[in-house]
């Protein structure tokens, strides 16, 4: 039989116990996981490689016609990825993960085979449980995609088409597109950050020597290195500018459809 105060001993187990349960669970496991595997895809991607395509389109010189678009994709078997640190802001929900690999040679995403000499690459990821405090999150990756779109840009060059029509000396329209197609690697993070709008950039750079003797030409006007920099938007605040209707003899004209 109970005695009082084993009664109240007992009630106190158990409240720790509750509080306790209350306290657990697995939203930080789950996010850290989440940013260590990122992290191991961002290496991936500096190493080995990744396929980009992209098209950009403006039309009659109006930014709110501008339709950009950049895809990615990447698929490696790697070893060798360690995962340095693993930092997590419980308060803010947002998990970082710092991932490294040495390699003497890989065979990268063209197929060709590289010789790193050893060198390091290190890459950093960020992840969160929580959808309300994903915005500079996505923005960061969004940078990244901008950062190596712009890297293929100036490395392997793009294709621009354009037309414009003028009647009676006035522009009636002008179109045009830029396309890119390519893979890129060896790209280094050297920088990265959000602006106070949790706007997003990344800073990417390529040894030039070593991309002139993989695409077996010349990179005009670069010197030892090039650096790029993406950016990426925390906020969609450009659809209503985008999705604004405009009015041409009493008509509704729609806006410019996107197009691949």
């Amino acid at each position: 039989m109970l005695t009082k105060n084993k009664i109240v001993l007992v009630t106190l187990v158990l409240s720790l116990f509750v509080a306790c349960a209350a306290w657990a669970g697995n939203k930080k496991i789950m996010s850290t996981r989440a940013a260590r595997v990122l992290a191991e895809r961002a290496i991936v991607e500096s190493v080995y490689g990744l396929k980009i395509r992209s098209t950009e389109e403006v039309i009659d010189m109006v930014a709110a016609s501008f339709v950009g678009k950049t895809e990615s994709k990447t698929a490696a078997d790697i070893q060798g990825i360690k995962i340095d640190e693993v930092v997590y802001d419980a308060e803010k929900d947002i998990a970082q993960a710092t991932a490294s690999i040495s390699l003497d040679e890989i065979t990268n995403i063209d197929g060709q085979v590289l010789n790193l000499k050893g060198k390091t690459f290190k890459r950093v990821a960020f992840a969160t449980s929580t959808p309300a405090n994903a915005g500079p999150i996505k923005a960061l990756r969004a940078a990244e995609l901008d950062g190596y779109k712009n890297l293929v840009k100036t490395v392997v060059g793009f294709t621009l088409e354009s037309q414009t029509t003028v009647e009676n000396y006035m522009l009636t329209s002008d179109a045009v597109k830029v396309k890119v197609m390519a893979t890129t690697y060896l790209a280094d993070l050297v920088d990265y950050g959000w602006d106070q709008e949790s706007n997003a950039f990344v800073k990417f750079r390529v040894n030039v020597k070593d991309i002139e003797e993989l695409i077996g030409a010349k990179i005009p006007g670069a010197t030892e290195y090039v650096e790029v920099e993406g950016h990426g938007a925390a906020v969609d605040d450009f659809s209503d500018a985008h999705k604004q209707v405009a009015t041409e003899d009493g008509k509704e004209v729609s806006p410019p459809q996107k197009q691949m």
